[in-house]
């Protein structure tokens, strides 16, 4: 509750094009109270005294949100779960344009988990929307990068541990739909975690059943998982195939085909969402990734990780994939957040965090507005 005698400090956006995720509005000013959106207001009626910030003309968005982004400033978090990597992670991520976050842990040992869920249980961030576990209850031969020895199979038992030792910290979790059954899923479910289907070499069916116990979403569509073929569509056509089931998937025209992300669009529409799948460079623990010029590779040369901030891929598929500006952007903000039930985030509207993004026409960052603060204007 908000002490009545508290202080309410009022930040003004003007001079700006506001996409709130349903509509574009001009010739307004956004307000902010503290760090949640007011709402629009005439120019002639701003509030006295208010800070202003002049948005020079360009397009004022929603911050960026990425479900499944592994590290940045320098750390990998697997490889250094602590609060100072921690801390220049989210610096690093949140300079980039997104102001929300799952930090993602592949596959990985029960230490390495243990020290991950300590370390963001006790170090907050109102940018860290919590962990995205891809792993450790994954597909033997469609593992990708992730160490083949810290596989595990998900027995009930165990699951309900990791689950109680992570406290709350994981939001998302990737399994393989092939290897957990039904009783698995829902118990990640019932815990509020969002259910995701990756690294799996599923067929239709096993798809099918995993989405009816209540995976809710697919992992990097296409990497990593069983292909489409003529006799069995596998985990990308019973994606395409259901109403409700949603995909991330990375575009950077490395990992997916441009063409295949733009026939992805059509078919899913607004069921297929943006991630960056981005790693670090690092030397050390189980996953030892080499910056490439445009990806990230493990030693032996397989693709690990991409180059790509989430501002990127929105580009992306404006350039590349034929999509609207506005959608690209929904990819990125309105739809993961709403997968995740971040219902204050990925939109502006009354009531939702003043976290948000000035980018000009080409597409640059000019500013960042985060927790109702600037953090960056160029």
């Amino acid at each position: 509750m908000r002490n009545s005698g508290a202080m309410i400090i009022k930040t003004v956006l003007f001079n700006g094009i506001f996409f709130t995720g349903d509509e574009v509005v001009k010739n307004k000013a956004l307000v902010i109270s503290d760090n949640r959106i007011e709402g629009f207001a005439d120019l002639a009626s701003v509030p006295d005294g208010a800070e202003e910030i002049d948005c020079h003309g360009h397009l004022v968005t929603a911050g960026l949100i990425d479900l499944q982004i592994a590290g940045g400033g320098g750390y990998l978090f697997s490889a250094n779960p602590s609060p100072e990597a921690l801390d220049a992670i989210t610096g690093s991520i949140l300079s980039s344009g997104t102001t929300g976050f799952l930090l993602a842990l592949p596959t990985n040992s029960p230490e390495v988990y243990r020290n991950a869920f300590r370390t963001v249980r006790e170090n907050p961030h109102p940018s860290l929307l919590g962990l995205h576990l891809e792993g450790p209850f994954i597909s033997m031969s469609k593992r990708g990068a992730h160490a083949r020895e810290l596989i595990r199979v998900p027995v009930a038992a165990a699951v309900r541990e990791l689950i109680d030792e992570a406290g709350g910290t994981v939001r998302m979790m990737t399994v393989a739909p092939e290897v957990c059954s039904a009783d698995v899923i829902i118990l990640l479910k019932e815990s509020g975690i969002t259910v995701a289907a990756g690294h799996s070499n599923a067929t239709f069916r096993d798809a099918t059943e995993g989405f009816a116990a209540g995976i809710e979403t697919a992992t990097h569509l296409f990497n990593a998982m069983s292909p489409i073929h003529h006799r069995d569509p596998g985990l990308p056509g019973a994606v395409f195939n259901s109403d409700t089931v949603c995909a991330s998937i990375i575009a950077d025209g490395i990992h997916v085909d441009f063409t295949m992300l733009a026939i992805a669009k059509k078919i899913m529409k607004e069921r297929l969402f943006l991630v960056s799948d981005a790693v670090e460079e690092n030397d050390r623990g189980a996953y030892k990734h080499v910056m490439q010029p445009d990806r990230y590779t493990l030693p032996d040369g397989t693709l690990s990780g991409a180059r790509l901030s989430m501002l990127d891929a929105v580009r992306n598929c404006m350039h590349h994939a034929g999509i609207d500006l506005y959608e690209a952007i929904r990819m990125g903000t309105l739809y993961p957040a709403r997968l995740i039930g971040a219902a204050d985030r990925g939109h502006i509207a009354p009531g939702t965090r003043a976290d948000l993004i000035i980018i000009d026409s080409d597409l640059e960052l000019k500013g960042i507005v985060f927790n109702g603060k600037m953090k960056l204007q160029n």
